[in-house]
């Protein structure tokens, strides 16, 4: 009987700190096939990256160890292999897809030029061979524009236009096995339903094995022959796909797909006047060309976008990647120029320069996308959570400081004993929650949150959603919340403003527009979601 295409066997993985071992990968058992998709679930820190990362061998040795089990491709052992052997598979026969992109984009490259490198090392392939082929992966990806975009720094784009360059750059080689590490949780509905059927495609159209980790279970419904649910580094059940979905045997299991967001926005109080209200707001960038970098146009990335909102109400900002959701948001903090009116309890914050923003700052926060960029990885937690009262409250003493960081930290669900360590030392909810404590300590008025649960699993993410609605109630908190996860936005959102390329295509009251939407770009998204 032929092996499998790929076999891992028995794994344990472990890391040695200080002559310790402290094993984070119990005795993992899987096998791909040639043509299928395996799809590993479960929660963030459940150990699903870093038994990836081991079938490339890309983590350090030390302080990686594996004390037993083997990872086998075509029969052939890779944890065994020379450092030879596997520079000749990564990439060529084995390629994957990275779950931060900001991260494993070269800043300082733009697109042409690192998507190039990847046909030039494994493929041979000259400048403009490459070219016609680079243009046709970003196409099938999804990037709009593809041949205007090339010469694009990652900065220049969104953050799931950053995700669809990894996986272009992923897909040029052709491999026999792509290993793709939450692929998907920057895409938005429209160009998730897109990349799937585009690796749907090519993993029939090259024999590819896919081996796909994510927490996102609708997606491993409609993407996954086979399916391994991790816990604590255990594989707790594992079966073909239809079954596992209609009869899961395990509480683990079963808690997971029971977690898909629900519930209704918090009550709103009757009569309040309004916190913010937008009128026209308009964002624009300017084009330059030539040796002297004129400005010879305007490419217009919001246009005319009106709303208000009350003390204690949600509005949501829901969109495909690149339609112009954080402008909007950078905006409204005034951190880009933009046009039109911008009243923040009355103030014409339009008008003001940098100086007469700063006594509004403390009353309007912001938690970004993705943590592990937001949070310093050289301060501890009582350090990130502290700098806003440091700026703003410098009256403050230290032990007042401190203090005020153990009650934020009680109050997001945090341990305040875990104050002095390090973000790294944290899971992606327990870091997500560090940035809302981050928020929350100046007591603001109004928090823009920018994608916040777009990267944790599905129970991290209703855990969230219930600290997000508490908050609101608790402290009468105005939200502008911006995802593309429209499951998410029904469970908190009051309003929604639906855009599409920097305009609005409908906006409302959340319920009456998923009950009722009345633009077919609206109903297309719903469909998808």
């Amino acid at each position: 009987m032929a092996s499998p295409l790929l076999s891992i066997d028995s794994l344990t993985i472990a890391f040695r700190q200080q002559n310790q071992s402290h094993t984070v990968v119990r005795n993992l058992s899987l096998a791909i096939e040639a043509g299928e998709t395996l799809a590993l679930v479960g929660e963030s820190g459940s150990g699903k990256s870093v038994s990836a990362l081991s079938v490339l061998r890309l983590l350090p040795s030390p302080p990686v160890e594996y004390p037993s089990g083997d990872i086998l491709f075509h029969g052939e052992s890779l944890l065994h292999a020379s450092e030879r052997i596997m520079r000749g598979i990564r990439g060529n026969k084995i390629a994957m897809i990275f779950q931060e992109p900001m991260v494993s984009l070269n800043p300082l490259h733009t697109l042409e030029k690192q998507l190039y490198e990847v046909l030039s090392l494994h493929r041979g392939m000259r400048r403009e061979a490459a070219r016609a082929e680079i243009l046709d992966c970003l196409d099938r990806v999804g990037i709009r524009n593809a041949r205007s975009r090339l010469g694009d720094f990652p900065h220049q784009l969104s953050g799931g236009e950053r995700q669809r360059v990894m996986i272009a750059m992923a897909l040029l080689t052709r491999p026999e096995l792509l290993i793709a590490d939450e692929p998907t949780t920057a895409l938005d509905v429209s160009v998730q339903a897109q990349i799937l059927a585009l690796l749907r495609e090519l993993r029939d159209e090259l024999n590819m094995g896919l081996l796909f980790i994510t927490h996102d279970l609708s997606i491993v419904r409609k993407l996954a022959d086979n399916v391994a649910v991790m816990q604590n580094g255990q594989c707790v059940e594992q079966n073909n796909a239809p079954a596992l979905f209609s009869a899961p045997t395990h509480p683990y299991t079963q808690r997971l797909l029971n977690s898909e967001p629900a519930g209704d926005p918090v009550a709103l109080p009757p009569g309040t006047p309004p916190l913010l209200q937008v009128n026209n707001l308009g964002v624009s960038f300017p084009i330059r060309k030539g040796v002297f970098r004129r400005v010879v146009d305007h490419n217009q990335v919001v246009k005319n976008i009106s709303f208000s909102l009350r003390p204690g109400e949600t509005v949501g900002l829901v969109g495909e990647s690149g339609s112009g959701k954080s402008t909007t948001g950078l905006a409204l903090l005034r951190l880009v120029a933009s046009r039109g009116t911008i009243l923040f309890d009355g103030h014409p914050l339009h008008q003001w320069g940098r100086k007469q923003m700063l006594p509004v700052r403390p009353r309007i926060q912001v938690v970004f996308q993705d943590p592990n960029s937001a949070l310093n990885p050289r301060l501890n937690v009582l350090q990130i959570i502290e700098e806003g009262l440091r700026v703003h409250q410098p009256e403050l003493t230290r032990a007042a400081r401190e203090q005020r960081v153990i009650e934020v930290m009680q109050e997001v669900g945090l341990d305040p004993q875990t104050r002095r360590r390090f973000p790294g030392e944290f899971s992606g909810g327990q870091r997500q929650r560090i940035a809302i404590a981050r928020a929350l300590i100046l007591k603001p008025e109004l928090i823009i949150l920018d994608e916040p649960t777009s990267s944790l699993d599905r129970t991290v993410q209703a855990q969230i959603l219930a600290l997000l609605k508490s908050l609101q109630e608790t402290h009468r908190l105005a939200y502008i919340f911006i995802s593309h996860d429209l499951h998410v936005v029904r469970a908190l959102c009051h309003q929604v403003i639906v855009l599409k390329e920097g305009e609005v295509v409908e906006q409302g009251e959340c319920w009456r527009v998923f009950n009722d939407p009345q633009q077919e770009y609206t109903r297309q998204l719903l469909s998808l979601s």
